[in-house]
């Protein structure tokens, strides 16, 4: 398995095939999407967001969209939006190479922390990301105003 950067830090797709194929995946996690997947990537994309993909042969098993961001109360922070293994791939090492990446990537830009939300009903999501060495610091509180 590898991982692969579908955009560059400015966030233009370096690999156009990948992200199409990446949608699948993706929707596991995000089923919200609008139909016009690729278009509505590339709208978050130039908003600052990038985005890799783990492959296992021509399969894309994994999907992760991150970005830098720069908070009062924890500096340089690479903030990840997404991550999600493929259902039929979790358990296999796809979730820790993804994180490995964001963590790399974190590293290069000398981000003091890696940050992510996960939804209170994701229980299994919790137990691995505690198992990578996360921890709660925070709630994450908000209002919806749509």
């Amino acid at each position: 398995m590898n991982v692969v950067a579908v955009t560059d830090r400015a966030g233009n797709v370096v690999e156009p095939a990948l992200l199409a194929r990446a949608e699948t995946v993706h929707r596991q996690l995000r089923p919200q999407l609008p139909a016009d997947y690729v278009k509505r990537m590339h709208e978050i994309f130039a908003l600052g967001a990038e985005m890799a993909v783990a492959v296992d042969g021509d399969d894309v098993c994994g999907v992760t969209v991150f970005r830098l961001i720069e908070c009062t109360f924890t500096g340089r922070d690479l903030y990840v939006d997404d991550l999600v293994a493929d259902d039929q791939k979790r358990s296999s090492g796809v979730g820790h190479a993804l994180l490995a990446h964001v963590e790399a990537q974190a590293r290069e830009r000398d981000a003091n922390i890696v940050t992510l939300d996960s939804g209170t009903q994701r229980q299994q999501a919790h137990k691995f990301y505690f198992r990578e060495g996360f921890t709660v610091t925070s709630f994450h509180f908000s209002k919806p105003l749509k």
